[in-house]
């Protein structure tokens, strides 16, 4: 095949095979396990950063703390739009169609870029206003602009990482994502101390030290990303060759991808309404929730990693015409998600207090935190197969129920029940826990159902 016409390059290696073929439980854990590291290595962005700023004091905690709540809608946003990309490619390489799915990529760029550079100016100008939506102290707010305002110019570089990665993962090649985020996670990590505590020669910048190490570390994920696609270092060499800016396509893209990114951004806007209702019981009852926030983030990479996998095997399966291929393969990603949730929920059960001692040994805060954690692992038995099946969902394109499902789960049981709790029990923020898992098991029976009824199948992308 010709490599200039988007083509797959002429070699063996492993992510060239046709993953529509063989053993489902073998493509899965073949493809699942460089994505599940991927998510752990992006998730540690945000831990480096605090492990160098925690030196500097309470206000500069406090302001990575609050700026990073503002990236992670801001993420959420671009990780959602990044779904309409992944579902269209997936099924053009399932359908053996190279050409079509270099054609997504490119409105996939233009996409990206147009929406990358006006999050960026409007985050920029408008950094200090967010922050000073919050009622933190002037030098908490100083220090949060500061970072915000880097952060932000370095999601332009982030966006196209992330267009680069999804693309990969729609043409079945994980283990180069992966390699990807370890590269920049690694600069991120080299650079970190030296520009927040000024070592050797460089400038003591503080939690603007932090943002620009984020930014070098996007900068690298994205150089590297669109180096392997333009050079045919992965399933799919990316070109411009023939390139013609494409509306239909683009809004083909934006229709999958909106309602993934206002599942994620109303996600995190959710997040933030139960804390807002933690927040009057106290220091202990909010160290103990971010803390089970910590451990539910952890525990939730594996499903995520294997929901993405069977995603991706839903949405070529369907590109071959092998809709009940789909089905076998998001079922038995969402076993296998379940069997290491089970296990893993048994061990939280026998010993809450060895896991909460990773992030803290304050007898008063692992208390506390450890009766939180056996609450919520009602809420983890069930935790596979909410991942697995809404990634599963998305993957064949069908974005508009997995969003209806996470308002429903948030806005509707969530946030009511536990207003409910509150007023007429007793219970005082141990209800606002079990409100949370009320809605965990309700999230995960709406998703079985939906699968079920196989209507993601007819989807049309």
């Amino acid at each position: 095949m010709e490599q200039d016409q988007g083509n797959t390059p002429e070699r063996d290696t492993a992510f060239d095979r046709d993953w529509t073929k063989g053993s489902i439980v073998r493509n899965l854990l073949s493809l699942s396990w460089s994505m599940i590291i991927n998510e752990f290595l992006w998730s540690m962005g945000f831990i480096i950063d605090m492990i160098w700023v925690g030196r500097l004091g309470a206000a500069p905690v406090a302001a990575v703390g609050v700026a990073g709540i503002v990236v992670m809608v801001m993420m959420t946003g671009i990780f959602g739009l990044s779904v309409g990309t992944r579902a269209m490619i997936s099924r053009f390489v399932g359908a053996d169609n190279a050409a079509e799915a270099n054609h997504v990529a490119q409105q996939a760029f233009v996409l990206n870029g147009f929406i990358a550079v006006v999050v960026a100016a409007t985050g920029f100008i408008f950094a200090e206003p967010i922050l000073g939506l919050f009622g933190l102290a002037p030098d908490v707010v100083a220090e949060g602009t500061a970072y915000l305002r880097i952060q932000f110019v370095g999601s332009v570089a982030m966006s196209f990482w992330v267009i680069a990665e999804n693309i990969m993962y729609a043409l079945g090649d994980g283990v180069t994502p992966m390699k990807i985020t370890l590269a920049a996670r690694v600069s991120q990590a080299i650079f970190a101390p030296f520009l927040v505590l000024g070592l050797w020669i460089f400038p003591q910048m503080g939690v603007g030290g932090a943002a620009l190490s984020n930014l070098i570390a996007f900068s690298v994920g994205m150089a590297l990303g669109l180096w392997f696609l333009f050079t045919g270092r992965t399933r799919l060499r990316f070109t411009l060759r023939n390139f013609n800016l494409d509306p239909p396509i683009i809004w083909r893209i934006i229709k999958i991808g909106i309602p993934a990114s206002v599942m994620g951004i109303q996600r995190s806007l959710g997040r933030l309404a139960l804390m807002w209702l933690i927040v009057p019981f106290g220091t202990l009852a909010v160290a103990a929730h971010t803390l089970l926030t910590r451990i539910d983030t952890m525990l939730f990479l594996p499903s995520l990693g294997l929901g993405v996998a069977g995603g991706v095997l839903v949405g070529q399966n369907l590109g071959a015409k092998q809709p009940e291929q789909a089905a076998k393969s998001g079922w038995l990603a969402a076993g296998l998600a379940e069997i290491f949730m089970v296990i893993c929920s048994v061990d939280i059960l026998l010993f809450p207090e060895v896991v909460i001692g990773i992030f803290s040994t304050e007898p008063d805060l692992v208390e506390i935190t450890a009766d939180f954690l056996r609450i919520a692992v009602a809420g983890y038995l069930v935790l596979g197969l909410t991942a697995v099946l809404q990634q599963s969902i998305s993957g064949a394109g069908d974005t508009i129920p997995p969003m209806l499902i996470s308002l429903a789960l948030v806005w509707g049981i969530q946030l009511p029940l536990a207003l409910i709790v509150l007023r007429i029990t007793d219970f005082g923020v141990y209800g606002i826990r079990w409100a949370i898992v009320t809605g965990m098991v309700a999230g995960a029976v709406a998703y079985i159902v939906y699968f079920r009824t196989g209507r993601w199948k007819r989807k049309k992308v």
